[in-house]
């Protein structure tokens, strides 16, 4: 338990692991889970997320650092001495077995006597929504009915964490979606820990209590999706959740509440999130959602930029526009409500103004001058 209360079912404290001397796929990682969170592990490819989880399974060990579980150290523990189970990308289904004997399979390794197994195994074909389908062999299931057998049979053996390593990958966006919801509704259910690792930014966003941002070995950042997405730790954070416009520039002017950051651009305003002084190199982004464009002049007191429209992208619900801005893009997603009844409409190659109010633009990076 830490010191403001909160009980944690993992914790890596200063974790390496080395496969060769070229390969460091985690470094001096630390992670602390909450007790009945669902936790994602968000990354690229290659950048240690899947370590991460095996290494907390016991399918690899680290060559530094501790592992724990509910509070107990694991490191030297093999996978089926840990309170934990995996549910892997490929499913790992037993093709000569039906559904419920697939399921069953841990419970068998226990002996648990034909009673026990039946109403187990009833309970999570229930909860999965695979009633009627139990006599089934996996090569008669669809790929999101595969996926939920392999989540059962995790399930079954009522682990304290569960582990699942891009479960939804193979599936089509639309299956996708649905089986994310149905996972959300499982742990809200079960009310076990899940760890889930992707490298699917809205995946993480949608689901999870809390994301650990990882890159190149390392936890670049954990915490909710709104302070992950709206206060991101760094330029590799706030470019990987979402798209976003970055600016550099000088610091003019300090406000009590804003600067003024000379820029490529011309002089810009953004709100003060960190200290800087007048003479400092900063960065800061604004969000393509929080970009306007418009043909006709900004209100008063906005940063605005006058440009053309270089690309934009009907998508149903929203529009993107990409505006050439002096060499270089500037992105705005604009939401429709009543799209036909907007205000006039935006062609490509219209000259424009893209605008934004200082107040929602955040400060990443200050550097001394």
């Amino acid at each position: 338990m830490d010191k403001d209360g909160a009980v944690y079912s993992v914790e890596l404290e200063n974790v390496t692991k080395i496969f060769d001397e070229s390969t460091v796929a985690m470094k001096n990682v630390s992670l602390k889970v909450k007790k009945g969170e669902f936790f994602s592990i968000l990354g690229p490819s290659g950048c240690g997320k899947t370590t991460t989880l095996r290494i907390i399974g016991g399918f690899e060990t680290p060559n530094e650092g501790t592992v724990r579980i509910d509070g107990r150290r694991v490191n030297n523990l093999p996978p089926n001495r840990r309170p934990v189970n995996m549910v892997f990308q490929n499913y790992a289904l037993f093709p000569h077995l039906s559904v419920f004997e697939n399921i069953a399979f841990p419970l068998r390794l226990k002996k648990m006597t034909e009673s026990e197994i039946r109403e187990k195994v009833e309970y999570m074909v229930e909860l999965v929504k695979l009633k009627g389908q139990e006599r089934k062999f996996p090569r008669q299931l669809s790929g999101g009915q595969k996926q939920r057998v392999a989540l059962a049979r995790a399930l079954v053996n009522e682990p304290r964490v569960l582990l699942l390593d891009e479960p939804l990958s193979s599936l089509d966006a639309k299956l996708r979606q649905y089986m994310l919801m149905e996972l959300d509704r499982i742990h809200d259910e079960v009310g076990i820990t899940f760890i889930y690792v992707t490298h699917d930014q809205a995946e993480a966003m949608s689901v999870s209590d809390e994301i650990a941002v990882m890159n190149n070995g390392v936890i670049e950042q954990v915490g909710t999706p709104p302070e992950i997405y709206e206060s991101p730790a760094n330029t590799f954070v706030a470019g990987f959740i979402g798209e976003t416009n970055f600016f550099v520039g000088k610091v003019v002017d300090v406000s009590s509440e804003y600067l003024k950051v000379e820029t490529r651009f011309g002089i810009l305003t953004c709100y003060k999130d960190k200290e800087a002084k007048i003479g400092d190199t900063v960065e800061f982004m604004i969000r393509p959602e929080k970009v306007y464009v418009t043909k006709n002049y900004p209100p008063q007191n906005m940063n605005f930029l006058r440009g053309k429209v270089d690309q934009l992208i009907y998508l149903g619900s929203h529009t993107k526009y990409y505006i050439m801005v002096e060499n270089t893009l500037i992105r705005s997603i604009k939401q429709h409500t009543r799209y036909w009844m907007d205000e006039s409409t935006i062609s490509w190659d219209d000259e424009v103004y893209v605008w934004w109010n200082p107040d929602d633009s955040y400060l990443i990076k200050v550097t001394g001058g």
